[in-house]
């Protein structure tokens, strides 16, 4: 696991997951199916958040934020509030 893994799930326990780490060549057929069955499992729990990070990125502010470091969080609240108030359907 490398440190960016190891800092988030220290602070985040139970909630951070390493990928699988990759097999051998030559591994079993057990240890393959497994293997893969991990990878897509935490892979599709993955991406409804990559996907939520990359519809943040598409706003202009955020693209290239130039204000004050202590307004980011307020800012990102308030495109997400705009992404989230966008994507309901009625």
């Amino acid at each position: 696991m490398d440190a960016g893994y190891q800092g988030l799930a220290k602070s985040h326990p139970g909630q951070v997951e390493a990928p699988p780490l990759k097999l051998r060549p030559g591994a079993a057929e057990p240890y393959r199916i497994a293997y893969e069955h991990k990878r897509k499992d935490q892979s599709s729990r993955r991406i409804a958040v990559e996907h939520a990070i990359a519809e943040l990125k598409w706003w202009r502010v955020l693209q290239r934020f130039t204000g004050r470091r202590e307004l980011l969080p307020q800012t990102v609240d308030a495109v997400a509030a705009l992404v989230s108030d966008r994507t309901i359907t009625w």
